[in-house]
C-alpha cells in the first residue's frame, strides 16, 4: 500500500509539473478563458436576478443561455489544451477552438446522465436499506427512535460519500465527448472504465490542488483577512487555470495507461 501511494504520488508530481509547464507558456491564453468563465457565471446570477422582477420565464432564459456560454466557453478551454498538449508548436486561436454544435449537444445529454448517475447512485444506497430497517422494527430488533434516526444518519453519510466517489469516477466525461468523439452515454462508461484503478492518483491531484482553498477557509476561520485574501487571489489566478490543465493532462495519462476494451460495460469497472 506505502509503494502503491509512492507511485501514485510521483505520477501527481509528474502531472503537475507538465501542467505548470505549459500554464506558464500559455497563463494568458488560459486565464483568459478562466476569467470569461468567470464573467459569464456572474453575469448569469445578476441577470436572473434583475430579469426575475421583470419576467420569471424570460429570466429563466436568461439563465439557460448564460450557462451554455458558459459550457461553451469550458469546452473551448478545454480544446485548446488539447491542442497544446498535441501541438504546442502551431499556433491556434481561441475562436477556433470553439466546439461544434454536435460537440454541445453531446456535452449537454451527457450532463443529463451524469446527474442522473450521481442521483441514482445516493438514491440507491440511501433507499435500499430502509425496508431492512422496516423489517427490524416490525419484528421489533430495532425499538428506539434514536437508533432509527442513527442508522438513518449512517446510510445518508455513506451515501453523500457514494456521490463524491461517483463524481470522481465519471467527471471526466467532456474529455472523450471532444477528444474521442464519444457518444454522450459512451462517454459515460469510458470516463468509470479509465478511472478504475486511479482514484486515489486523482484524489491526490485534487487534494494537491485544492490545498489553497484549504488553506484560504482556514486561515478566514482565524480571521486573518490579508492572508487569505492573498491566498484567495493566488488561488483564483493562478490554481484556477494550473487545474483546468492537470485535469488535462491527467486524463491522457489515464488514457495512455488504459489496457480495457473500446466499448467497456459498466459493471466490470464500479469497483
Amino acid at each position: 500500500m506505502i509503494e502503491f501511494l509512492k507511485e501514485s504520488t510521483f505520477a501527481v508530481n509528474e502531472v503537475i509539473q507538465r501542467a505548470w509547464g505549459i500554464t506558464k507558456k500559455h497563463y494568458l491564453s488560459i486565464a483568459t478563458l478562466c476569467f470569461l468563465m468567470f464573467l459569464t457565471s456572474s453575469a448569469s446570477s445578476l441577470m436572473a436576478f434583475f430579469l426575475n422582477e421583470v419576467s420569471r420565464p424570460l429570466s429563466i432564459l436568461m439563465v439557460f443561455l448564460f450557462i451554455l456560454m458558459y459550457f461553451t466557453i469550458n469546452l473551448s478551454m478545454l480544446r485548446y489544451i488539447f491542442h497544446l498538449l498535441d501541438n504546442e508548436d502551431n499556433d491556434v486561436t481561441i475562436v477556433g477552438t470553439i466546439p461544434t454544435k454536435l460537440q454541445i449537444v453531446r456535452f449537454l445529454i451527457a450532463t443529463l446522465y451524469f446527474m442522473m448517475c450521481i442521483i441514482g447512485v445516493y438514491l440507491l444506497v440511501t433507499l435500499v436499506p430502509f425496508p431492512i430497517i422496516f423489517l427490524l422494527i416490525k419484528t421489533h430488533v430495532i425499538t428506539t427512535q434514536k437508533t432509527i434516526h442513527l442508522i438513518s444518519g449512517i446510510f445518508i453519510s455513506i451515501g453523500i460519500l457514494a456521490i463524491f466517489i461517483t463524481w470522481l469516477r465519471i467527471s471526466f466525461f467532456p474529455f472523450f465527448i471532444l477528444d474521442k468523439g464519444a457518444q454522450p452515454f459512451e462517454s459515460i462508461k469510458l470516463s468509470l472504465a479509465t478511472t478504475k484503478g486511479n482514484f486515489t492518483k486523482i484524489l491526490l491531484l485534487l487534494l494537491v490542488l485544492g490545498g489553497f482553498q484549504l488553506l484560504y477557509l482556514a486561515f478566514s476561520y482565524l480571521h486573518w483577512p490579508i492572508v487569505s485574501f492573498i491566498i484567495n487571489v493566488l488561488s483564483s489566478f493562478i490554481i484556477v487555470p494550473l487545474s483546468a490543465v492537470s485535469l488535462t493532462v491527467a486524463y491522457r495519462k489515464m488514457m495512455q495507461e488504459y489496457k480495457g476494451d473500446a466499448q467497456p460495460d459498466i459493471l466490470h469497472n464500479i469497483v
